[in-house]
């Protein structure tokens, strides 16, 4: 018999960031709100009740967003696992766990203080406590991004159970930028402290302070969270439950979608030839916002452990050898710009500009391979690689097989492997066991921790995915990367994220290939969606749906 899901179908349903006062922090976050944006963000009174409907894929390892970046897991965790902070779109942090903060003048403490009267869903007083353990157990020691973020905290105090004091070794602008629930969530200290808290069962089911509860994971089927009677927000959420369906093909999931039985799905979740089908039809929004604290990126990385891809002129052969414009007609459906950084063109005056170029010139390929000493063999064939990609959509699978055939041109002969998450992440970032990886990755508004944890040569953590895999090391990166880190000045970190892309564009460990331009498709039925720049990755308490 099949599986029968409450779907609306067949439901009834019945970077400045610079120090704020808490009062005009607070005005700033409910001018945001009730501003009149366009969409989903402000559409009247919100109504009790419902199931959402959302298409998930791939299914996630785990829904703790506290150990892995992975962004399905990300996606879900936020709804159960809160931050001390949101985000407006003006980047300025609002309140959530925390409801003010203050950085001392030498910025080497961040004083925050917490919102009383929060319980875990399983009943417990969430305390400091929860939070000292959380920073320094497990978002520094596990999580991809916090062991940049909270490199240089030495000690959270805890003056009282609803304060506490971020001590720092130096000054870390970074931090204030990444206190999300999408990168920071702060978990249960009574049930982590214990054991290996990878392995923990807590991971896939969930307790934490969010406006919803973990309810049932059907594996390879759907993942079920259910409203929080005791949220600390009064009267929210407005949904009675979240149904994220497992939809593992683009086409499955236009037809979800225009048959409405999802009424919310990406980000990019049909193929991008479908999307003017959706931008043309009433019922729907196809929503550019809500990627805004994230952006994204697609680049090759690059194992500098093989004996041939070690040598320059053979990575920068490569990356002659594509035609990224073509790539993004081919590919991306002109939804894409050409990469010549690590830092997105969205990042504004941190990407630089007089950078080494690479435009696509197969000639100028074929000469450095020859430079490399690696002639070609009667088929005219000069080397064999592998070639991996990420498993998160077709677009990935499609660049890697345009790579492959940009590469033959110049006599490099590619085999295109094929893996599920958890194989893929294996593969990749614990056994090292690749030539070439397509990957997407987040930069973030802030280099310090979307981009460093890909160059930065202590990074590099056997077994931690999305990390520096490349086996690459530089001691004028590292330097470059850490006094970025820890630098006030805007002036003086611009210039430093500006002296590391010149350096890693010369050094080519990984190759930019194109910054892109995410989507989320959402039916007209569903309000309040984009209310912050986390966009689908928000916690959804505001989220209510026309019945």
């Amino acid at each position: 018999m099949a599986e029968r899901f409450d779907t609306p179908m067949n439901h009834a349903m019945g970077t400045g960031l610079g120090q704020m006062s808490r009062r005009s922090l607070m005005r700033a976050a409910a001018g945001l709100t009730l501003s009149c944006l366009p969409g989903h963000a402000f559409a009247g009174v919100p109504r009790r009740g419902g199931t959402l409907a959302s298409a998930l894929w791939p299914e996630p390892p785990m829904l703790v967003a506290a150990l892995t970046s992975q962004d399905q897991t990300l996606m879900l965790s936020t709804k159960l696992l809160e931050g001390l902070v949101s985000y407006g779109y003006d980047k300025v942090p609002q309140p959530r766990l925390a409801t003010s903060w203050e950085t001392s003048p030498d910025g080497l403490s961040i004083q925050l203080s917490l919102r009383r009267g929060v319980k875990w869903h399983d009943g417990e007083d969430f305390t400091s406590a929860d939070v000292a353990f959380t920073i320094m157990q497990i978002l520094k020691k596990y999580h991809p991004l916090g062991r940049v973020i909270f490199s240089r905290v030495n000690e959270v105090a805890t003056p009282d159970s609803h304060s506490v004091v971020l001590r720092l070794a130096q000054p870390s602008p970074m931090i204030m930028t990444s206190l999300g629930g999408f990168i920071s969530p702060i978990l249960p200290k009574h049930l982590y402290e214990s054991g290996d808290p990878l392995r923990n069962p807590a991971n896939a089911a969930p307790i934490g302070t969010g406006p919803f509860r973990f309810k049932e994971w059907r594996r390879g089927s759907a993942i079920i969270f259910e409203r929080n009677p005791s949220y600390w927000d009064e009267g929210k959420p407005h949904l009675d439950r979240l149904v994220y369906r497992l939809l593992g093909d683009g086409a499955t999931r236009s037809a979800a979608l225009e048959a409405g039985e999802v009424l919310i799905a990406g980000p990019n979740p049909v193929p991008f030839s479908e999307l003017e089908r959706f931008r043309n039809n009433p019922q729907f929004a196809v929503e550019r916002r809500g990627e805004e604290l994230l952006m994204h990126m697609q680049a090759l990385q690059i194992n500098l452990r093989h004996p041939e891809l070690s040598k320059p002129q053979l990575r920068q052969a490569i990356y002659h050898a594509i035609d990224r414009n073509a790539l993004i007609r081919a590919v991306w459906y002109g939804a894409a710009q050409v990469s010549d950084s690590p830092i997105p063109l969205q990042a504004g005056d941190m990407h630089a500009d007089d950078l080494p170029s690479y435009p696509y010139d197969p000639a100028r390929a074929q000469a450095l391979l020859d430079s490399a000493g690696l002639p070609a063999a009667s088929d005219g064939t000069r080397l064999r690689l592998r070639l991996d990609w990420v498993p998160s959509g077709q677009e990935a699978l499609l660049t890697a097989q345009f790579i492959r055939q940009s590469l033959r041109r110049i006599g490099i002969d590619i085999e295109v492997r094929s893996f599920d998450l958890a194989t893929y992440i294996r593969q990749i970032y614990n056994d090292y066991d690749f030539d070439l990886n397509v990957m997407t990755y987040f930069p973030t508004v802030d280099p310090s921790v979307g981009v460093q944890r890909f160059y930065w040569s202590k990074a590099a953590s056997k077994g931690t995915p999305f990390v520096n895999a490349s086996g690459f090391s530089a001691p004028e990166v590292d330097r470059l990367l850490e006094q970025a880190s820890t630098e006030n000045d805007p002036a003086r970190r611009r210039d430093l994220v500006h002296q590391f892309q010149r350096n890693v564009m010369t050094s080519l460990p990984i190759l930019p290939l194109v910054d892109l331009d995410y989507v989320s498709i959402v039916s007209q039925r569903v309000h309040g969606v984009m209310l912050r720049p986390e966009g689908i990755r928000d916690n959804f308490a505001d989220v209510w749906i026309d019945q």
